[in-house]
């Protein structure tokens, strides 16, 4: 009775056009109010224990730094880099495009801004260069989603605080199917771009790539601050997130000068409006998710799971269609709030590797990012190409088979998620 109440709630609160967060607090609330044994005491705890989540703490400065990234000159560097490294090859422009959206992601941690900061440098380039905008448009859009899989994602940050998994271990997960992803794409466009019949530009020398990497240094040095100092043991992963902050304030202003004191509130206000966004989200989530806990709802549906002898490959299966059903209609950290505690215990119970289920919702969240109808990705590229949304929906598609060929491999082939992480912190028992 209880488990229908708070979700009939919650869905037909979402369905009358109420926010997801205050639909998610206020099914919660009322379920408790009116059907639960547990009293309102415990949500106000709750809220309290949210607001002091130790892991959340990376979320503000993850999203500072980023914005810090974006409003700077970092990704024309970057682009121009990954030009040089590899704009010889055919179809090297739309590759380089790619390898910069890595790039970018490995500082960023956002999808939207990936897509937007490279998007809008090298869509024009393309297009004078003998791509269709169509063409353009489809690989931005796609190479993008990068942005929440190559750690540090912001994304990866909310399950693990959901689910109290290590967010050392899901960034390191990340790293080895983001690049796959990457390379899959650089593939794809290689194969197509022999149909397109575009003459490459000249191969860089030697000292021209170097040029370019050592201008695109100090904002890939990021990463290596991150990723080396949480790997290394000098800091766990939210004082990364405080040390990426600074280091990204000091490059912005100081080193690459392209962001000046005058700019930075703007810059402040607008990571406190994303933050703020995302913490309510969070904070309804874990109310949402402390009723479904007291009130055993996973466990009930592991319980009936395992009645029926449903195998983990099956279980995955399931977990993939509701997923990429869910990312039709809401967006990636709303998913992961709703769905991570309801599918973790489940998964725990059947065996499945709780940072392998975590790469997994990831990928289908990227997939989510260029689907219609709120595919957040579809609407950015608009903007930065002036396409409708039918017409980027198009050129996104075929590229989305890529993604979707490479959500079945790391499905059913955990070690491309978990090699990394076992490799580094010892396998989970």
């Amino acid at each position: 009775m209880n488990t229908a109440v708070l979700f009939i709630c919650m869905f037909l609160f979402m369905a009358i056009g109420i926010p997801v967060a205050i639909s998610l607090g206020l099914a919660s609330l009322l379920t408790i109010a009116f059907f639960s044994q547990d009293s309102i005491a415990s949500m106000s705890i709750k809220l309290f224990e949210t607001s002091e989540h130790y892991t959340l703490m990376a979320i503000p400065f993850f999203v500072l730094a980023g914005n810090l990234m974006s409003t700077g000159g970092v990704a024309k560097r970057m682009v121009r880099f990954a030009i040089a490294a590899v704009g010889h090859l055919r179809g090297g422009l739309a590759i380089a495009s790619i390898l910069a959206c890595m790039l970018f992601a490995a500082v960023s941690g956002s999808s939207p801004a990936t897509v937007v900061a490279i998007g809008s440098i090298v869509i024009a380039g393309m297009v004078r260069n003998g791509y269709t905008k169509e063409f353009a448009a489809g690989v931005i859009c796609n190479a993008g989603t990068l942005g929440i899989l190559i750690p540090p994602s912001i994304v990866m940050v909310v399950y693990a605080a959901v689910t109290e998994v290590s967010v050392g271990r899901m960034f390191m997960a990340g790293v080895v199917p983001g690049i796959m992803l990457g390379l899959m794409l650089m593939i794809a466009v290689w194969w197509r771009a022999g149909k397109l019949q575009i003459t490459p530009p000249a191969k860089a020398s030697a000292s021209e790539v170097f040029r370019a990497f050592r201008e695109s240094m100090w904002g890939l040095a990021l990463l290596v601050i991150i990723m080396g100092g949480i790997y290394g043991g000098v800091f766990t992963p939210t004082e990364a997130a405080a040390v990426s902050a600074v280091y990204a304030l000091v490059v912005a202003v100081w080193v690459y000068r392209d962001l000046r004191i005058r700019d930075l509130p703007e810059v402040f206000l607008e990571s406190a409006k994303t933050t703020v966004m995302i913490m309510f989200i969070v904070a309804n989530a874990l109310l949402f998710a402390h009723v479904l806990t007291t009130e055993r709802i996973p466990q009930a549906i592991a319980e009936q799971i395992l009645a029926v002898g449903m195998s983990p490959w099956m279980f995955l299966l399931v977990v993939n269609i509701i997923l990429l059903i869910a990312g039709n209609f809401m967006e990636p950290t709303g998913i992961i709030l709703i769905l991570a505690p309801i599918l973790f215990p489940i998964a725990t119970q059947l065996g499945i590797d709780p940072i392998h289920l975590g790469v997994i919702m990831v990928v289908n969240m990227e997939i989510g990012m260029v689907t219609p109808p709120v595919g957040l990705n579809l609407f950015v590229t608009s903007g930065v190409t002036g396409m409708n949304l039918v017409q980027v929906t198009k050129a996104a598609l075929p590229w989305l088979m890529v993604l979707l060929v490479f959500l079945v491999l790391v499905t059913y082939i955990p070690a491309i998620s978990l090699a990394l992480p076992n490799a580094m912190f010892g396998a989970q028992t």
